[in-house]
């Protein structure tokens, strides 16, 4: 898949190794005298490594690199001792990079690491980051752990496209008899397609529903009948750019975080089928099998088509 990731420049290295110390995630080493990428496994793409050095050898490009994986990265530093874990984990709050976290601390606890969780970043003072905290230690998202294959879902570090799993209760139906306020049934955060990671722990084994722009806002029941209990990815197949990172975005859910369905609902209108024929490109380059279903969407917001392709 694409994504951000370092890439250094062998005329310029000098061969000093400061980047290979500022990467905590072990990314880098030095071989044949110049700083190496060794795996994109392990680099992260926040360029931790491109302040370490001295000329200027090392930028960042967006290119096809295999997904950032967290918890290779934590069974690659543990060994390294505290100051690593820690100075690694700290570098990911910095960059909102709070999945990550979450599935480092769980780490550290599925091994029991002697790691002093207290040092973190924010941990006592930012009151999330707190209760996220809290939450993996009570063992209320342990799905999370399964998250083997995460790619980092930012834009720049922008807080607004950070990953969220919500992990919703149930709606009440009624409060003291009268009917409740039909409630959201969103479970994640960002749902725009150019921003969402294929391999989020809310795609992990989920039925997904992949919707036109529209279609929310001309249903009036498209939470309560179509989004309840589905991962969602949002996009325009008219206006949106970069179709083939759409595409190469589904394969990824498809054969990495092995959805079980995926539903796709555009409008009645021309253009709209085009999302429909990303979903079966996509389906088509998988290496795995998914079942797909159609639904298409009059412009009064009646289902005028449904049916599994």
């Amino acid at each position: 898949m694409k994504r951000t990731i370092i890439k250094i420049d062998e005329d310029l290295c000098n061969g000093c190794g400061l980047c290979v110390e500022g990467c905590h995630e072990g990314a880098l080493q030095m071989i044949d005298g110049k700083a190496r990428m060794i795996s994109d496994l392990y680099c992260d793409g926040l360029g931790a490594c491109i302040p370490e050095c001295p000329v200027g050898a090392i930028t960042l490009e967006e290119r096809e690199a295999e997904p950032y994986d967290e918890i290779r990265v934590m069974e690659k530093i543990s060994p390294k001792g505290e100051a690593t874990v820690i100075a690694h984990l700290n570098h990911l709050i910095d960059h909102n990079q709070h999945e990550f976290v979450e599935q480092g601390i769980q780490y550290i606890k599925d091994n029991q690491l002697k790691i002093d969780l207290t040092r973190l970043k924010n941990l006592n003072s930012d009151e999330k980051m707190h209760k996220q905290h809290k939450t993996i230690e009570a063992e209320t998202v342990a799905q999370n752990t399964k998250a083997a294959h995460a790619a980092p879902a930012h834009g720049g570090g922008c807080p607004g496209s950070r990953m969220m799993n919500f992990n919703k209760p149930e709606s009440p139906k009624e409060t003291n008899g009268t009917p409740a306020e039909q409630a959201s049934e969103l479970r994640q955060w960002p749902v725009q397609l150019h921003l969402v990671n294929p391999q989020a722990p809310y795609f992990k084994d989920a039925d997904v529903l992949l919707a036109a722009d529209c279609v929310a806002f001309s249903m009036g029941n498209f939470h309560s009948k179509f989004l309840k209990g589905r991962g969602l990815a949002i996009a325009c197949p008219k206006l949106d750019t970069g179709k083939d990172i759409y595409i190469e975005k589904l394969v990824a859910m498809i054969n990495n975080s092995k959805i079980n369905t995926l539903t796709v609902m555009v409008m009645e209108v021309p253009c709209c089928t085009g999302l429909l024929q990303m979903a079966k490109m996509a389906a088509s380059q998988a290496s795995r099998k998914v079942p797909v279903k159609a639904i298409t969407v009059g412009i009064h917001g009646d289902v005028i088509g449904e049916e599994w392709i």
